[in-house]
């Protein structure tokens, strides 16, 4: 009786992927939410977004996510194609951080820095999926992770999820955290890079960009934030009125392109989802809105892409994609003027994305 029980907990083990010595890429999955001629992948690797397929203009289906062609191929990127990053996305200063008078120090890897929550993250683990419901009215899928206590170095255990939902023509991104036992800085994004000619179509230059934040969030030589913020007006940051993403990205100073923070323009402290920013590509007609009810948002043109093989094996390079990522400040933990960062048991933590889709380009960009 007991060899029977203890086979059948081996079983049990190792059909949950538990057995020492098991491969994790052998249970990486794929998944498809549809809803007419719009559908998303997504993968349990990371709860990564693999992509998004919609018609432009002339009404021919692309895909307009950077990506791979198999879900196992995720576990090598190095750019968190469509990733779900956290539990600190961006950069923390100095890789550490006080809360409670308690100093912690974190795992640096970009030089003396800590970026996406360092080398092993919410990107680089596979999810649980906790709910798939493909045919409804809005197609769902749900992923869920534990973050254990010392995590990345970071401070108590913390459960995650993360749900793609379709609507008509939208794709909705709600990111929900609840601390369990201790308070803890949370700052999830979605880290999809968009081309809304499609992902092989080349670069972005010529696609047109507003984006609704009259601030951004001033950083030193390493993408650090220094705490002061500045006016957008009159500098190449300047998005508050539509301006084709080419026009001024090689004056940009410090960077080979866009990698920097808006401070959305609304009230601080409103829960509810605000526009965050709209991009037009004019060639296929394809309109991305994305709303938001994050206080943040990285605009960011694929810098540090290069000769990187994806989808059909075309090769990505720098400014093949815009990344739009709503989110908390870089660096929050380490800046009390920004808006706080820390979760609790009793103050769980909520991201949603709304991303609205079509072909109808707005009037302030017809003139493009």
């Amino acid at each position: 009786m007991t060899k029977i029980f203890v086979l059948l907990c081996l079983l049990f083990l190792a059909s949950s992927g538990f057995v020492h010595g098991s491969s994790k890429k052998d249970h990486i999955r794929l998944f498809e939410l549809k809803k007419g001629d719009f559908s998303i992948k997504v993968t349990n690797w990371g709860a990564t977004l693999v992509s998004v397929i919609l018609p432009d203009k002339n009404g021919k289906l692309g895909d307009i996510v950077l990506g791979y062609d198999s879900p196992k191929a995720y576990t090598n990127d190095t750019s968190y194609f469509g990733a779900t990053v956290g539990r600190v996305a961006n950069r923390i200063g100095g890789a550490q951080f006080t809360l409670n008078g308690i100093h912690y120090k974190l795992v640096a890897n970009e030089g003396n820095n800590t970026l996406h929550s360092g080398p092993k993250a919410f990107s680089d683990v596979l999810w649980k999926v906790t709910r798939y419901i493909k045919d409804d009215d809005k197609p769902r899928i749900t992923f869920s992770y534990h973050s254990y206590d010392g995590e990345g170095g970071f401070p108590g255990d913390l459960l995650v999820t993360v749900s793609y939902i379709l609507g008509k023509n939208s794709l909705s991104i709600i990111m929900k955290a609840k601390a369990l036992n201790k308070p803890t800085p949370v700052n999830m994004v979605n880290h999809a890079y968009w081309n809304l000619g499609n992902h092989n179509s080349g670069n972005i230059l010529d696609e047109v960009v507003q984006i609704f934040g009259s601030q951004v969030t001033l950083f030193d030589d390493n993408l650090i934030p220094t705490g002061q913020y500045a006016s957008v007006r009159g500098t190449p940051n300047d998005f508050l009125e539509p301006h084709i993403v080419g026009e001024r990205i090689n004056q940009l100073p410090k960077t080979n392109g866009y990698n920097i923070n808006y401070v959305l323009d609304g009230e601080k402290g409103n829960a509810e989802i605000k526009l965050a920013a709209i991009a037009v590509d004019k060639k296929s007609g394809r309109v991305m809105k994305l709303f938001t009810n994050a206080p943040g948002l990285q605009f960011y043109t694929a810098n540090f892409v290069k000769n990187d093989k994806g989808k059909g094996g075309f090769v990505y390079q720098p400014r093949s994609a815009l990344c739009l990522e709503s989110q908390a400040f870089p660096d929050s933990v380490n800046h009390p003027n920004f808006p706080s960062t820390i979760v609790t048991p009793d103050k769980p933590y909520k991201h949603v994305m709304l991303l609205k889709f079509s072909t109808k380009v707005p009037y302030a960009f017809s003139q493009f």
